[in-house]
């Protein structure tokens, strides 16, 4: 859809999980300062450097309860490439990974360059994209290595609750599964309700990889910088596939993603408020297209994925682009994200309120 998009003049975008924000400018200026000081001209360690992964892990401790030594944490870049390494290190050419679908496209394709089999497992959309958990156990079979949990979800928006996570948990433990999670949206969680780390399960200690980002709660995207906390015994198989994808995470970006950390906070709490405002406005102008959309009111993200109703909407791909073409506004079809996907499309709401006023009204002139 960005390559499409590149063929229609003034298209507002509603499709890139990319915050229009910007990074907080005393991350940039510790960006900078780490370059005019020399700091960044040769490599880091593989696994990173060390102050950065102090202070991860007191991060951890703080609001992911979860007790992590350096030695068990890894500066990856982007939690994607983190996630990646950890397949790659969790399975074998045939294993099969259990993903909940609508989910992720990237984590199915992750999967398959690892030479592992996707089973995607599908939520229960009529109560908000939720878990299936007699279905999920249905779905393990003697093939069966692993999970990839996202949660917040990318593309729904939905906040596995403490419960849910807890049974996914038992169900790994009885079953000697791995649980590998994407956590990128942790701080992004509306009215009311509590981000959840399975790593803090004390039983679970061997059996989860935490993957986490740096790009998402402090704006910082193009940085690609991230990390990943396992138990020690797991992170000299995750390095083997760490050093071939990147030797270490970008040096520059490593500075200031401890400036990120060790500095003021508030720009977290005022990107969560903004997100949450800007939900609350996507929620009133899709009610004003409600013989268009059907949608469940994401718990988290600064992502939605409504179900497309007219009979055109069956084809996602099409619909966007017609969507696109005719109405300038650029959504991501939902058959990009699995089982499920389809008839939907995601929507962003990191952009800004213009914006998102922009799209809608274009929508409301196509479809009215």
């Amino acid at each position: 859809m960005t390559r499409l998009s590149k063929q229609v003049e003034d298209v507002a975008f509603l499709s890139w999980a990319r915050p229009t924000s910007g990074t907080p400018e005393h991350i940039g200026k510790a960006a900078a300062a780490a370059i005019t000081q020399g700091l960044v001209g040769g490599y880091s360690e593989n696994a990173g450097i060390v102050r950065l992964r102090e202070a991860i892990a007191a991060k951890l401790k703080r609001d992911n309860n979860i007790e992590a030594d350096i030695s068990e944490i890894l500066v990856t870049v982007g939690a994607i490439e983190g996630l990646s390494a950890a397949v790659m290190a969790v399975i074998d050419p045939g294993d099969e990974v259990l993903l909940f679908s609508p989910t992720y496209s990237t984590h199915i394709r992750q999967v398959v360059i690892a030479s592992g089999v996707p089973v995607l497992v599908p939520t229960v959309e009529e109560n908000d994209f939720t878990l299936d958990l007699d279905a999920v156990e249905k779905a393990i079979t003697s093939r069966t290595r692993a999970m990839i949990v996202c949660s917040p979800n990318n593309p729904t928006g939905t906040v596995l609750s403490e419960d849910e996570l807890r049974a996914l948990a038992e169900l790994a433990l009885k079953h000697n599964l791995v649980i590998i999670t994407d956590e990128a949206y942790e701080y992004f969680v509306f009215d009311g309700r509590q981000h959840f780390s399975i790593g803090s399960i004390p039983e679970m200690k061997e059996r989860v990889i935490s993957c986490y980002t740096f790009t998402k709660t402090y704006a910082m995207t193009g940085y690609r910088i991230g990390y990943l906390h396992a138990d020690a015994a797991w992170l000299p198989q995750i390095t083997k596939a760490h050093i071939p994808f990147a030797i270490c995470a970008p040096v520059v970006s490593q500075y200031a993603a401890l400036a990120a950390l060790e500095g003021p906070q508030d720009c977290v709490v005022e990107f969560r408020e903004h997100y949450q405002t800007a939900r609350d406005l996507m929620c009133k102008r899709l009610d004003g297209l409600s013989s268009v959309f059907s949608y469940r009111k994401p718990g988290g993200s600064y992502l939605m994925f409504p179900k497309i109703l007219l009979d055109e909407g069956k084809d996602s791909m099409t619909f966007c682009k017609n969507l696109l073409f005719n109405g300038r506004v650029s959504a991501t079809p939902g058959v990009a994200f699995g089982l499920g996907g389809e008839s939907h499309l995601r929507l962003s709401f990191c952009v800004s309120f213009d914006e998102i006023n922009r799209a809608f009204d274009r929508m409301a002139e196509l479809y009215g």
